[in-house]
């Protein structure tokens, strides 16, 4: 199995590949853990742990959270502004930010025409309910103008009949001179 390598701007930091095992670099250069461990002050503890010093003979560090903190940022790597760059370099905001804003707009659009579609249908019923008063209101005209049409229609049938008999050759006459017209009644 071989080990890929990232590359920090102090040192490289070993991470294995999908074997679940750890191989050693191939590099003899490099040790297992590119920084080494920090020096504890002579006062005796450091956050109440006591102090380690590190012998020739041990080749591995055990250390409290505080120094491996202090040795991150003493070899100038902080894990989570590098991963913080990797994520911001891997996700691009723009499109998630532009289907927004289009999203908004053709939701305020969507509102636009919802809000003058009411606006005409409001004035659809406006004018449908004053097409039904004038409508109502020919109606009421017509039947009158027909009440009227038939009252003198009898009046001049009268009229007619009174002249045929007080005046018979002057309308027979007159009704040969004028003829009735087919239409009407």
């Amino acid at each position: 199995m071989s080990s890929s390598y990232y590359s920090f701007p102090s040192a490289p930091v070993n991470v294995p590949t999908k074997g679940g095992y750890y191989t050693p670099p191939q590099n003899a250069a490099y040790s297992r853990m590119s920084v080494s461990p920090p020096e504890a002050p002579h006062s005796g503890t450091t956050s109440g742990v006591a102090s380690y010093e590190p012998s020739a003979a041990s080749s591995s560090y055990a250390g409290s959270a505080s120094d491996y903190e202090s040795s991150q940022t003493s070899a100038g790597v902080d894990l989570l502004d590098y991963m913080g760059d990797r994520l911001s370099g891997a996700f691009d905001p723009l499109p998630l930010d532009r289907s927004l804003a289009k999203q908004a707009q053709t939701s305020g659009q969507l509102n636009a025409k919802t809000r003058q579609l009411m606006e005409l249908q409001a004035l659809a019923k406006a004018r449908l309910t004053a097409t039904r008063a004038n409508f109502a209101d020919g109606m009421k005209a017509a039947k009158e103008v027909q009440q009227d049409l038939q009252w003198t229609q009898k009046r001049v049938t009268a009229l007619n009949q009174r002249a045929a008999r007080k005046y018979p050759e002057h309308y027979k006459t007159a009704s040969q001179q004028y003829p009735v017209p087919a239409d009407d009644f």
